[in-house]
């Protein structure tokens, strides 16, 4: 049985592959530019363009189950192809942010709601995992730490509950190749609640070095944020920051629940990465 893999170049993505992969799965790595793909010897690559359908046999054929990156362009018309196709299960990476009661309306939200809803009214068996903030988030960071520059929040007391990126892939194989999860929709979040304070501390720890946290404000957030995305993204993203500052964040489901072995930590994850902070 053949496992399809889109959003290949992505760290979870990655992360899936090498887990089916080392466990003797059959699996076919897809992305719009094969060409750029570094998967294990004996992955398959494969090219699908989710506006161009044309791509979808060739990627689909053989498959029983999908790896779903969220993207609504040519949902549609990838569902109706999966089913053709004999897929059986499609295991999605949505986000929690589809749970908001604006989501429909809400930048962040909509984009894998859309996804979902188009799963849902399918004849797939179809598994959401729903992940909450990303430890490797805090990669926007990286610039300031590693400039020797302070960081400027406008909310550095929200909370938020990070998950590390391999405890979703260690999750998504289970969904994958196990049958716990199937059919479920989960919310995934790391075992504990931390302002973002908290993680430039650990951070800090992690570098050898104080970093300060410069309070700005929410105006000046607002043009700093606007030089990297869109402004309907730039409100939504502090409007839920600012709803969580001084909030403990709710810790949903995590490995330790789902698989039975402990969630790994920020602490983990800022060790891991400190290179990606220390500057030059």
């Amino acid at each position: 049985m053949t496992t399809l893999v889109t959003g290949a170049r992505g760290k979870v993505g990655q992360a899936v592959i090498g887990r089916l992969h080392a466990a003797g799965h059959a699996v076919r790595a897809a992305s719009a530019d094969p060409s750029a793909l570094t998967v294990p010897d004996g992955v398959e690559v494969a090219e699908l363009v989710l506006d161009r359908p044309a791509t979808f046999g060739a990627a689909l054929l053989g498959v029983r189950q999908v790896f779903l990156y969220p993207n609504p362009a040519g949902i549609h018309e990838l569902v109706t192809a999966a089913e053709a196709a004999g897929v059986e299960h499609v295991v999605l990476l949505s986000s929690s942010s589809v749970l908001g009661p604006d989501a429909e309306q809400d930048p962040l939200a909509s984009h894998s709601l859309r996804v979902e809803r188009a799963l849902a009214a399918s004849t797939l068996t179809c598994t959401f995992l729903r992940p909450d903030a990303f430890a490797s988030n805090s990669f926007g960071w990286a610039r300031a730490i590693g400039g020797s520059l302070p960081v400027e929040l406008a909310y550095p007391d929200a909370h938020i509950a990070p998950i590390h990126p391999e405890d979703i892939a260690d999750i998504a194989f289970e969904a994958l190749t196990g049958d716990t999860l199937t059919g479920r929709s989960l919310t995934l979040t790391g075992a504990e609640s931390l302002a973002f304070r908290e993680q430039i501390a650990l951070l800090a720890d992690a570098v050898g070095r104080e970093i300060e946290v410069r309070r700005i404000t929410r105006p000046e957030a607002e043009r700093q944020l606007g030089a990297f995305m869109p402004a309907p993204m730039v409100c939504s993203l502090l409007d839920l920051w600012e709803a969580a500052d001084g909030r403990p964040a709710e810790v949903a489901d995590t490995t330790a629940t789902l698989l039975g072995r402990p969630a790994r930590t920020f602490r983990q994850w800022a060790r891991e990465n400190a290179a990606a902070f220390a500057g030059h």
